[in-house]
């Protein structure tokens, strides 16, 4: 089988790459099974896919680092597409942990501003790509947190 032209002649073969940005859920995605490992399976040698979860994040602190992970002139021609896939640390009741607990008016404002300062670096909203925090079943969590004492 022939080489493409680009290969043969020594030129850099760059493929399109996929961000994924969010919490545990995330971070966890390249485990067996994930969804991140699907994501990179299904396009494999179609597109890089790159794992930039932070377990235990919430979007306050998402927006903060989001410019030191993606900023301007690295690499967004290249981006084929960005995830951000927050909400579960945002959504803990405040009374039980007020650390991670964001009220809802500011998570929104918080993803606003994620997308505003991507499309700012030239990764224009339609390859932004918001992700819904799950349903959480509040009889299997509460059984799997006590499990874990």
């Amino acid at each position: 089988m022939a080489l493409p032209e680009s290969v043969s002649r020594g030129r850099l073969l760059l493929w399109p790459r996929l961000v994924l940005f969010g919490d545990s859920i995330t971070e966890y995605s390249f485990q067996e099974g994930g969804w991140g490992t699907f994501l990179a399976e299904r396009l494999l040698r179609r597109c890089d896919v790159f794992n930039r979860g932070f377990s235990g994040y919430n979007t306050r602190w998402a927006k903060l680092l989001l410019p030191r992970l993606i900023a301007a002139g690295a690499g967004a021609e290249s981006t084929a597409a960005v995830t951000l896939f927050f909400g579960a640390n945002d959504s803990a009741l405040e009374e039980l942990n007020p650390k991670q607990h964001v009220p809802l008016e500011e998570y929104a404002a918080n993803l606003k501003s994620m997308v505003h300062y991507l499309s700012s670096v030239g990764i224009t909203e339609d390859r932004v790509i918001l992700i819904t925090p799950p349903p959480l079943q509040e009889a299997a969590w509460e059984k799997a947190c006590l499990a874990k004492g």
